[in-house]
């Protein structure tokens, strides 16, 4: 029954290799912005909830970025697999290209009119005229990460993961930092509230860049032509938006798509509690949630590596492996998940973060709900964005992760919170049952075996 399980030796070997440095990269991230947020929740509830309000938007650009570096890597992965150098070179210009252009966009937006935009995402004036003051900054950050990130995914497709592991740890060090300095006025600065944890999010992302460029003058490995790069082509440009396109349009749909839940809640009754607790969960959920992201990127890039290599024949039973890895660390993290919902939250967390009582039993509840549903998340996250996507198989991946969240989710949590005004445990029940439907139309197209794609081949 679990024969797929016995793969070549050294398999599991290179699966840890390649996905420890992503899952240490995105824990420190993950850890660093709990931090961030537990400065900035110092200040209130207000405060918290106006950052989380402002990053509604600034969610959707992240997962468009998301999004280019994903497009990007499945071709970079199977391109490195035929050790086609130049073609990485091409790839990687047109994404630099598309996030640089769509983050600036964005970033002048929040600069211009941030609290005509903003509104759109909230009801209260005092949480909305704070997340104006951290938009209108934090924009910009997002044009740095998104040069930062397209670099950091050539290197990862190409099985060099720690490059980011040290780039994302030095920046997210200086964040948090700056964050003490600048957002309570220390050593001698001024006290500058949420504007204070904007400026710190900007320094830190100028680093990065400043790091990346130093790396690419200095770097023997991978050669980048800046040629390459301002020009990739015509041919490139037409292959990154048929398959790459694609993967775009997928996490901008996901991040479009799960930014409606807070907008959900920021215009239901007692929207500022309920912001607050969605910002806890939501910070523990993506520490939960490194493990898994590093196994999908690890799937990603040894199937499409395996693809572009020409060795196809025994990939099936490789997706299945990986995602049996999956459902198992699931489990596990569901269940520590539950032990910190039970223990350590209420006597550490809540009172930490200066939860109300309210808030802090609906962080409780949305947690729990989370520890429930892992395995199946897991195993969503390492077959969809992982299997199914590094096997070329876009189209299928992208319908598989946004038709249950848009045709189900979004409707199910919009009718309860804005129309029948249910509690937010029923709004909040449409994570689990986005899950449980990606699961069963995801175990399908995985099974059928039609995944198996090579995009670098006319």
């Amino acid at each position: 029954m679990f024969a797929f399980m016995k793969q070549k030796p050294g398999f599991y070997r290179q699966v840890i290799l390649l996905s420890l440095p992503i899952v240490l990269q995105n824990l420190i991230t993950s850890a660093l912005g709990m931090a961030d947020t537990f400065m900035v929740g110092m200040l209130g509830e207000a405060p918290m909830a106006a950052v989380t309000l402002a990053n509604i938007p600034l969610f959707a650009v992240q997962m468009f970025i998301f999004g280019v570096q994903s497009g990007s890597s499945v071709l970079i992965s199977q391109y490195w697999g035929r050790q086609e150098m130049e073609s990485i070179n091409r790839v990687l210009g047109v994404a630099l290209w598309v996030v640089l252009v769509v983050s600036t966009l964005f970033a002048g937006v929040l600069l211009v009119c941030p609290v005509e935009f903003l509104s759109l995402f909230g009801n209260e004036p005092e949480v909305i005229a704070l997340a104006a003051q951290y938009g209108s900054i934090a924009g910009f950050s997002y044009v740095c990460n998104a040069f930062t990130m397209m670099y950091v995914a050539a290197y990862r497709s190409m099985e060099r993961p720690q490059l980011g592991m040290y780039i994302l740890g030095a920046s997210m060090t200086v964040n948090t930092f700056l964050n003490w300095v600048l957002i309570f006025g220390n050593l001698g600065a001024p006290a500058m509230g949420v504007r204070g944890a904007a400026m710190a999010t900007l320094t830190a992302r100028l680093l990065e860049v400043t790091i990346v460029i130093l790396h690419m003058m200095k770097n023997r490995f991978f050669q980048v032509r800046l040629g390459l790069l301002v020009r990739p082509g015509l041919d490139m440009t037409r292959r990154f938006l048929k398959y790459g396109g694609l993967v775009v349009c997928n996490e901008t749909m996901w991040g479009l798509g799960t930014s409606m839940f807070p907008t959900i809640m920021g215009h239901m009754a007692g929207s500022t509690e309920l912001l607050a607790a969605y910002t806890i969960a939501g910070n523990v959920e993506k520490i939960v949630m490194v493990a898994s992201f590093g196994l999908s990127t690890t799937a990603a890039i040894i199937i499409g590596r395996e693809i572009g290599a020409g060795r196809q024949d025994k990939l099936l039973d490789v997706g299945k492996a990986l995602n049996a890895l999956a459902v198992g660390e699931g489990l596990v993290l569901g269940g520590t998940l539950l032990a910190f919902v039970l223990f350590a939250a209420p006597l550490w967390v809540y009172p930490l973060f200066k939860l109300s009582h309210g808030a802090a039993a609906v962080a409780s509840m949305m947690m729990t709900m989370m520890a429930l549903a892992m395995p199946l998340k897991d195993f969503n996250t390492v077959n969809i964005v992982g299997v199914l996507r590094g096997g070329g198989d876009v189209k299928a991946a992208t319908l598989i992760d946004t038709g249950p969240l848009w045709l189900v989710a979004i409707p199910y949590a919009a009718l309860c919170g804005l129309v029948v005004k249910t509690t937010v445990f029923w709004v909040y029940l449409a994570f689990p049952l986005e899950q449980a439907v990606k699961f069963f139309v995801g175990i399908g197209r995985l099974r059928s075996g039609k995944w198996v794609r090579d995009l670098t081949r006319a």
